[in-house]
Formats: structure tokens, C-alpha cells, sequence
């Protein structure tokens, strides 16, 4: 049962309205996430902020969802898992790449892997990372811009993982197929 309201046009604060147009514009659709958080129009927007500068980070699309994705898993997040599996398939990233991701298994491609790596251990140690591990990362070819950008990741996914969690959001229609759960993986 959801615990916050999922907003529409119709039922959002004024200051989320323009917001949510944004999100309909770009998606064809409001997600709900976009919906619970349109509550407080300075989320949303925040949301929307990161999401955007993350997106023009230097990562590329797979990079981006190696990051998303871990996250997502690591915090067990019903609702962004599904989410951005579907991204995923629409930017085109292989298959391998995101079943390994929601499988929580090591990825193939070795610099990939050391990327998912980095932000479980930034993730789990709440961003304490030993200059060993700096070292690693450097060399599997990431820079100093990289650690600070999955921190960038990090934030979005801070705020769309908790809020998903609190509101026990919905997943929506277009994600459903993808959907997923720690216990599935685990048995």
C-alpha cells in the first residue's frame, strides 16, 4: 500500500506543476516516483537537478547505469530496479551489463567492474575509501572526476531510493516487466 500521495497535474502543489509537465514532456508519462515527490516541489526539483547534471557527467550510458544500477540493488529500491532496467533497454546497454547488475554479479568488462566496485564500497562505507582502493580505480582508468561523479549519483539515487521506500511507490505499467526483488535474486 502506498504511504505518500502519488500526485497528478490535477492534485500536485502549484510549484510542483510546472515540474511534473517537465517529467510527462520527457517521458510520455509521470512516473510515480516524479508523482510522491511533486509532495515537496524542492525535492522534485532537486531531483530533477541531479538527475540532469548526472546525465551530462562524464559517464557514459553504460557507466551511467552501472552506477544507477548498483545502487539501486544495494539499496534494495522495488521501484528503481524495474525503473532503470527499462532505461536501460531504451539506451540501448547490453543485456549482460544489467542482468549481472540486478544479479549482483560481477560484470565482465573489467574497468565496468571496477566502477561497480567503487560505488559499492562508497555505497556501504558511506564514502570512507582507503587510498588502496583510489589506487585500483585509477587504475582500471577512472579519475579523481569520476569518484566525485558517482557521489553526484549518489545523491539522485539517495533521493528516489528513500522516497520509494517511505512512499512504497507503485511501480509503474512500463516497468512492471522488469520487476524485481532482493528475495528473487537471493533464492
Amino acid at each position: 500500500m502506498t504511504t505518500l500521495t502519488v500526485h497528478n497535474l490535477e492534485t500536485a502543489p502549484e510549484a510542483s506543476k510546472a515540474l511534473l509537465e517537465q517529467s510527462l514532456k520527457a517521458n510520455g508519462m509521470i512516473p510515480g516516483l516524479h508523482g510522491v515527490l511533486a509532495g515537496a516541489p524542492e525535492i522534485l526539483e532537486a531531483y530533477q537537478t541531479i538527475h540532469k547534471l548526472f546525465t551530462n557527467s562524464s559517464f557514459d550510458k553504460e557507466e551511467l547505469t552501472v552506477v544507477w544500477q548498483t545502487i539501486n540493488v544495494e539499496h534494495e529500491c522495488h521501484y528503481c530496479v524495474p525503473a532503470h532496467t527499462a532505461i536501460a533497454n531504451m539506451m540501448k546497454v547490453d543485456q549482460s551489463i544489467t542482468d549481472a547488475l540486478r544479479n549482483e554479479t560481477p560484470l565482465e568488462n573489467p574497468k565496468l567492474e571496477a566502477l561497480r566496485t567503487m560505488t559499492l564500497i562508497i555505497v556501504r562505507n558511506r564514502g570512507h575509501v582507503t587510498s588502496e582502493e583510489l589506487q585500483a580505480f585509477y587504475a582500471a582508468g577512472y579519475e579523481e572526476r569520476q569518484v566525485l561523479e558517482i557521489i553526484l549519483g549518489l545523491s539522485q539515487k539517495v533521493i528516489s531510493n528513500y522516497t520509494n521506500h517511505v512512499a512504497n511507490t507503485p511501480v509503474d505499467a512500463p516497468f512492471q516487466p522488469f520487476a524485481w526483488s532482493k528475495e528473487a535474486v537471493a533464492s
